[in-house]
């Protein structure tokens, strides 16, 4: 078996709009590909030898019997490693149940789809999962010390992949209310929402977090300073920064017994309290100097450690942190007591889990030997034995919930305190033997105001009720009705994308907001490009979605980018799916037109319920995408008798069609004329019926998202279609004796639209430059051959500089012999290089003629035009009985009329 590539989706896909967690594996099985599970030598029993947890697994309903069934009845291998990658996932504490397998058109190449958690740990897992059944083939087995390192690696993975339990908590809770989220990828910062309305979190820190109040809640003598001068009760206590100052610091807080802290310290580090000699002030400043320069001699208050956490200016949860410790049982020693507390599968390395393990440090010790006992020592029944100085979770304390017990006024003072310090999320740490009563009347004090303040004591305490504190962070940085998505359209389709996705843009810039739109020539913000490409897949989308500006989305969404990654959002407000064609087939797998049709449904289908998926009711392919989506349905078309519109329009439907010469909109009875075609550039005076099909669906787009007729008709009329903002789309240049259009058709659909231009051109010779990109399939080149001997009089054919792993030459040699099947005499000339057959071209043209360049590089063939000085734009066409009689100069340097 040999792994040919592993992708990795992040969002709805062609395998599943639901599932945004998706890695492909394209699998070869080479020999085993003709030898199902049961043909194979003891496979069944090493495959259960080695992961007997399997018999958990059922495949898709209808199926008789469970997976293992099937493996001893005989499944294919690809089928194996799909379920075997989803168990490790499972037994590595992660668990997924999403998976598929399907044969391609090649024999014995797979695609093996599983779901995962962590990005790293699927991909890791898909390898994994063919290594054991490589083995169990080969040998019957799998090493048990190699399937422990599997699961250990996969659960490092997992560890790295994790946010972080604060994190996760505050995700979670906007996941619950359809707020989008994403990682920055910088400084573990995540952003919630989308554009203009994306708020920010890193941990527990939010956008609106003051700078100001971080840094004071830092600096720990200045927080006692500024609470003490407002009346806040706080331990007294100096800063000091040498050896030789702790003798007069002792003095000045009143004596032992002390706390001594780094000044500068978070998680407990370096802390030592309940100090009461001098040996043991110096080892704590020691402890305390490795962490920070100066370090804090505090009084020590007796008493219970709680956290108090304040959100938005109100008291939301109260926890009182016991610290790491063991209870005896009269049996066994602290050692094997420690061992037992570990075993809890809440406790785990670090920060990332409901418990930390216990581990013993300095202090451990040190309250061991106050005790006279060893980890040798056996406690008595019931016996605590303390084994950190602190209550922090992240050196092995437990959590209390004591929010329901926590004093009225001290409810009120924590509410001020961080009010005083200037936080919208703290914890404050209080220590009082009572938090039912005032600390004054008990000697309370607060010990510290901490920023970015850990949730999961009060999410998953140890004793008490869970409290939701991510609710109320989310209710601040999202309050009631207010929006969290800027609208997101999206556009796919064979050919139109580009177009309809600057139409789209201008339309929502009348409504006077940010667009921010991603197309086949770069990604825009407003009126000005933001980076130069094709830039069609999630990498762009991302981009605008990422942007504070931006108000609107407008993302051309091609086949590309959805098969590689699947699309940038979990869902959009309007799915609009323009054509479905042969173009791109054999590429990743798909083949067939029914399995484009399928990839560019991902757009519609991800249409929100109460947003529209627009489709196009002249494509049969396209119109059937309605039975799939959840979205409300909008469909457009160039026919006003389509049956499908009447239908749908007669049960209330939204659709846009060509009628009596308007692009219109309808709705149940009513019909809200935009404007005449012919008033609309884009669409050549209204003779290019590609063109009216692309306003329709742009125009409907809009309508569906609440713009209004008045600004979708001051959009469509003053689209300029030229060559800087439409590039490569239908741009008609007068060159003086000539005319040359330059269009970036590039399939037999696109070359079908052309055409029906190209034909119409009677006032002289029609030439093409014609071409394709070299990985399309070779009966796909001879098409483009046929039908460009059926639009053009005299044909050069060129090739791509990249020819995408085609031999040199090839291709021209398939377009030229499609030539020839409907024209062996027609007027034909192979030049390889781009640029030499544009000059050839324009160097040969006849007065009157139409020079046809479909390039590869719009922008290399606009600069060989316009280094000929084109000194004047097309004007609307002068038609006489139905065809292009002549062009009508316009006192202009130069224009596009129309785009594909």
């Amino acid at each position: 078996m040999k792994i040919l590539k592993i992708q990795t989706l992040r969002g709805p896909s062609y395998w599943s709009i639901r599932r945004h967690k998706l890695v492909v594996m394209r699998l070869d099985l080479e020999e085993l590909a003709e030898s199902p599970s049961n043909q194979i030598p003891g496979f069944y029993q090493g495959l259960v030898g080695v992961l007997p947890s399997l018999i958990e697994h059922f495949c898709s309903p209808g199926c008789r019997g469970g997976f293992l069934s099937r493996v001893q009845e005989g499944t294919m291998m690809g089928h194996i490693i799909e379920h075997v990658a989803l168990e490790l996932q499972e037994l590595a504490g992660m668990p997924v149940g999403f998976g598929r397998t399907r044969e391609t058109s090649t024999p014995g190449i797979y695609q093996v789809v599983i779901e995962y958690q962590h990005e790293q740990a699927g991909r890791y897992a898909a390898r994994a999962a063919v290594r054991i059944c490589q083995s169990i083939v080969a040998t019957g087995t799998y090493s048990a010390k190699e399937l422990a390192q599997d699961l250990s690696d996969l659960q490092n993975y997992a560890l790295d992949g994790s946010l972080g339990p604060s994190t996760e908590t505050l995700v979670k809770e906007a996941e619950t209310r359809g707020i989008p989220w994403m990682e920055l990828g910088t400084r573990a910062m995540i952003q919630l929402g989308f554009g203009v309305h994306q708020k920010r979190l890193q941990a527990t820190l939010s956008n609106r977090t003051s700078i100001l109040g971080v840094e004071l809640a830092s600096d720990k003598e200045g927080t006692k300073q500024i609470l003490r001068s407002a009346g806040v009760p706080v331990p007294r206590g100096t800063v000091i920064s040498y050896l030789d100052e702790l003798e007069e610091a002792v003095q000045d807080v009143g004596g032992y017994p002390l706390v001594i802290k780094p000044l500068n310290g978070n998680h407990g580090r370096g802390i030592t309290i309940d100090i009461n000699t001098w040996e043991a002030a110096e080892a704590a400043y020691d402890a305390a100097k490795e962490v920070s320069k100066e370090v804090i001699v505090e009084r020590f208050y007796a008493g219970q450690d709680h956290r108090v956490l304040v959100i938005n200016g109100k008291v939301v949860a109260v926890a009182e942190r016991v610290p790491a410790h063991v209870i005896g049982d009269g049996r066994s020693n602290i050692s094997e007591l420690i061992e037992e507390t570990n075993r809890d599968p809440r406790r785990g390395d670090g920060h990332n889990n409901v418990l930390t393990k216990i581990e013993l440090d300095r202090t451990s010790w040190h309250l061991l030997d106050k005790k006279g006992y060893t980890l040798e020592t056996v406690l008595p029944l019931g016996e605590i034995c303390y084994l950190r100085a602190t209550a922090n979770l992240s050196t092995g304390g437990v959590a209390i919930d004591r929010t329901d017990d926590i004093h009225p006024e001290t409810l009120w003072l924590a509410q001020r305190v961080v009010k005083i310090i200037g936080l919208d999320i703290a914890g404050i740490d209080i220590v009082t033997p009572d938090i039912s009563k005032p600390l004054r009347e008990v000697d309370g004090v607060i010990v510290e105001v901490n920023a970015a303040p850990g949730f999961r004591m009060h999410v998953c305490p140890s004793e008490g009720i869970p409290r939701n504190v991510a609710e109320p962070v989310i209710d601040m940085l999202f309050p009631s009705g207010a929006p969290s998505r800027v609208p997101i359209v999206a556009i796919t389709g064979t050919n139109g994308k580009t177009t309809t996705t600057r139409l789209i843009a201008h339309i929502f810039k009348q409504t006077q907001q940010i667009v921010g739109y991603t197309t086949t020539d770069g990604t825009y913000i407003g009126d000005y490009l933001v980076e130069p490409g094709d830039n069609t897949g999630p990498q762009s989308a991302q981009l605008i979605l990422q942007d504070p500006t931006v108000e609107v989305a407008v993302l051309e969404s091609a086949r590309g980018g959805i098969l590689r990654s699947g699309l940038a959002f979990n869902a959009c407000d309007v799915g609009v799916v323009l054509n479905v064609a042969a173009d791109h087939l054999g590429l990743g797998d798909i083949d067939t037109i029914d399995q484009m049709a399928r990839v560019k449904s991902v757009v519609a289908e991800a249409a929100m319920p109460n947003g529209y998926a627009v489709l196009n009711a002249d494509d049969p392919l396209v119109a059937e995408m309605a039975d799939h989506a959840s979205a409300q349905i909008a469909y457009f078309s160039m026919n006003s008798a389509n049956q499908l519109i009447r239908s749908h329009t007669q049960k209330g439907g939204l659709a846009a069609v060509y009628e009596n010469g308007y692009l219109s909109i309808l709705k149940g009875d009513w019909t809200l004329r935009i404007e005449q075609a012919v008033n609309v550039p884009l669409t050549l005076g209204g003779r290019a019926p590609f063109m009216i099909a692309n306003a329709l669906a742009a125009s409907l787009a809009a309508f569906a998202q609440g713009v209004r007729i008045e600004d979708i008709r001051a959009a469509l009329v003053t689209f300029e279609a030229s060559s800087k903002q439409t590039p490569g789309r239908m741009n008609l240049f007068n060159l003086g004796k000539f005319h040359a259009l330059i269009d970036y058709a590039h399939n037999p659909h696109s070359y079908e639209a052309l055409g029906g231009f190209v034909r119409n051109w009677t006032t002289g010779e029609r030439v093409g430059v014609i071409g394709g990109p070299g990985d399309r399939r070779d009966e796909d080149f001879a098409t483009l051959g046929r039908l460009s001997a059926e639009i053009f009089d005299r044909i050069l054919i060129k090739e791509d500089d990249d020819t995408r792993g085609r031999d040199r030459g090839d291709a021209a040699q398939r377009i030229h012999q499609g030539i020839q099947e409907i024209r062996p005499d027609a007027n034909c000339e192979v030049i390889h290089d781009e640029t030499a057959a544009i000059q050839k071209a324009l160097d040969s043209a006849t007065p009157g003629s139409l020079v046809v360049i479909l390039p590869e590089s719009v922008n290399r063939a606009i600069a060989l035009i316009e280094a000929r000085n084109p000194i004047q734009v097309v004007a609307p066409v002068v038609e006489t009985n139905g065809y292009v009689k002549a062009i009508a100069p316009v006192n202009v340097v130069e224009t596009a009329i129309a785009s594909t």
